[in-house]
């Protein structure tokens, strides 16, 4: 039987599931997931390995409407999907009828591609409605395939999967297939700690904050971990820090709890806050944090 292996990119907007989705997909913890809008910042590359075929899933920032700098970034990591994909996964929640985004919809429908367009949190759904959003789709974006799927769930991802592999190039394998992603270890550190900041932290306060790993010294028994935490004013170095020292205290033990969970070994872990004033609209910051080449 001949290999398939190929690149399948996962668009949409914020929170409508593309992080639950390729977490379900891989079968790891491979995405941060957050009621929160933006919580995927960079273009996160998953493997789904078999004997025959590999699939490289990449999980992109949420579409948006930038506003600053670092937005341009995300939507740089999500318009790049289009040129370098055998297969696109658009994702909608079950109320999204249309594309908001015209720079996306005329890109898709320019697609000389395969389109799979999911309608996720599909178990929310009456049957009715199921075929209402079906034939509004298809009108949306004649090109796309539609189908309807639960990613918190699973329902249907099993299909997805076959239905995918179908559509693959043969071609031997992109990366080695005792991997499961591409990115290194002190990345999913700083996204399990900035997880916890979404979840701690109100308003614009997780925005603000980037977290970067300067340390990651591992032995047989423990893995020693040192990340600061950069925000943009002396205020909000003050919210995370909390008073003497409790919230930062509490973000140390959650990302703590998550890392152990992760790396399935015993985790020391030391925050800092440190002031970057602006950061999210300095080219030189943002390519120190991954987000330019």
């Amino acid at each position: 039987m001949a290999h398939k292996a190929g690149f399948v990119s996962i668009i949409g907007k914020p929170n409508v599931g593309k992080s639950t989705l390729i977490n379900a997909l891989i079968g790891e913890r491979l995405a941060i997931t957050n009621p929160k809008a933006q919580t995927t910042r960079h273009r996160i590359m998953g493997f789904l390995n078999g004997e025959d075929y590999q699939i490289v899933f990449s999980d992109t920032p949420g579409i948006l409407d930038a506003k600053y700098g670092l937005q341009e970034k995300m939507m740089d990591k999500v318009l790049e999907t289009f040129h370098d994909s055998d297969v696109v996964l658009f994702v909608v929640d079950n109320e999204q009828t249309k594309i908001d985004n015209e720079e996306i919809k005329t890109k898709l429908l320019r697609l000389e591609i395969p389109i799979i367009l999911l309608v996720n949190k599909a178990d929310l759904l009456k049957e009715e409605e199921v075929e209402d959003l079906r034939l509004k789709w298809a009108k949306e974006l004649p090109k796309a395939e539609v189908k309807f799927i639960s990613a918190l769930h699973k329902v249907h991802i099993d299909k997805l999967v076959d239905k995918i592999k179908e559509t693959l190039p043969e071609s031997p394998a992109y990366f080695s297939k005792e991997d499961f992603t591409d990115k290194p270890e002190r990345f999913f550190v700083s996204e399990i700690v900035r997880k916890h900041l979404l979840t701690l932290y109100m308003q614009e306060i997780p925005y603000s904050c980037e977290v970067m790993v300067e340390e990651f010294k591992e032995d047989e028994r423990i893995i020693r971990i040192r990340a600061i935490i950069f925000v943009e004013r002396d205020s909000q170095k003050g919210i995370i820090i909390g008073k003497g020292g409790s919230q930062i205290k509490k973000l140390g033990i959650e990302s703590r709890k998550d890392l152990e969970v992760f790396f399935q070994k015993q985790i020391f872990l030391d925050l800092t806050v440190k002031v970057q004033k602006n950061w999210r609209n300095d080219d030189k910051l943002l390519k120190q944090f991954g987000y330019l080449q």
